[in-house]
């Protein structure tokens, strides 16, 4: 089980993103960067730092709903850490070599800005499968997405997207983000069912390190963490904890 540490970005600063309500997103405060709020660079570095993770997952909320993305920013903060995941509203292949010209080593195409089924396979023939991720973006269960896709079920639009040539599929409840009243466990096993041997990223609600260890037994490879890691019930020490149980690597990609 790995832990992506999370970082939203709106309007040039680092926000505690909260149910999806993007309208009230404010800078947020964090253990990892006492007395900066906001200050995306300072949290990054407290990610490595402070928490040793080598990954970090940043949602550009600019991008995402349509404004101008923030690259200047993005690139700063992939020079703060290893492996930067980017969810940026990727809807074009254009967007995707965007993405990557930042830094990002893992594009994260989101079903809450994909236009159409085609545009993921697109993207994904021509960045390589191993550095796109396709991101199930959920609001209370019900997937967000394009009416053509709408209609579909999350389990069926992961297996769209497995077909579109994807390996890591992205869990994320935008309703549960922020709240700590955890991933939805059955959504978890029914991916891992429908795909055992793709990657499975779960976010959005995790609270603390029992969430990570039923993620992990639900089938999980990983998870997105922001607010458990931002006010410490996930620390350090929980993180090596959870290394030092880590299974024998598996068939799935990683």
């Amino acid at each position: 089980m790995r832990v992506i540490p999370v970082l939203d970005l709106q309007h040039g600063q680092a926000v505690h993103a909260r149910a999806g309500d993007r309208r009230h997103y404010a800078p947020v405060s964090t253990v990892l960067a006492r007395g900066v709020p906001g200050d995306a660079r300072a949290l990054a570095r407290g990610y490595r730092d402070g928490l040793g993770l080598a990954e970090l997952y940043v949602a550009d909320l600019d991008a995402i709903t349509g404004a101008s993305p923030q690259q200047a920013l993005v690139s700063a903060l992939a020079r703060e850490t290893t492996t930067l995941w980017l969810d940026a509203g990727i809807a074009s292949l254009a967007h995707a070599r965007a993405a990557r010209h930042a830094g990002a080593a893992r594009v994260i195409v989101g079903l809450e800005t994909l236009p159409a089924r085609s545009v993921l396979a697109e993207i994904i023939c021509a960045a390589g499968a191993e550095r796109v991720a396709f991101s199930l973006d959920l609001r209370s269960g019900a997937p967000v997405a394009a009416p053509e896709l709408a209609r579909l079920s999350p389990v069926a639009l992961a297996e769209l997207a497995a077909r579109a040539g994807a390996r890591t599929i992205i869990a994320l409840d935008l309703a549960r983000v922020g709240t700590g009243t955890g991933v939805d466990l059955a959504l978890v096993r029914q991916l891992r069912a429908a795909l055992p041997t793709h990657e499975l990223i779960a976010g959005g609600g995790v609270s603390g390190p029992a969430d990570l260890a039923r993620l992990s037994e639900a089938g999980a490879d990983g998870a997105l963490v922001g607010s458990a890691l931002h006010d410490g019930r996930i620390d350090r020490g929980a993180l090596a904890a959870l290394t030092s149980r880590r299974p024998e690597a598996s068939s799935r990609p990683s």
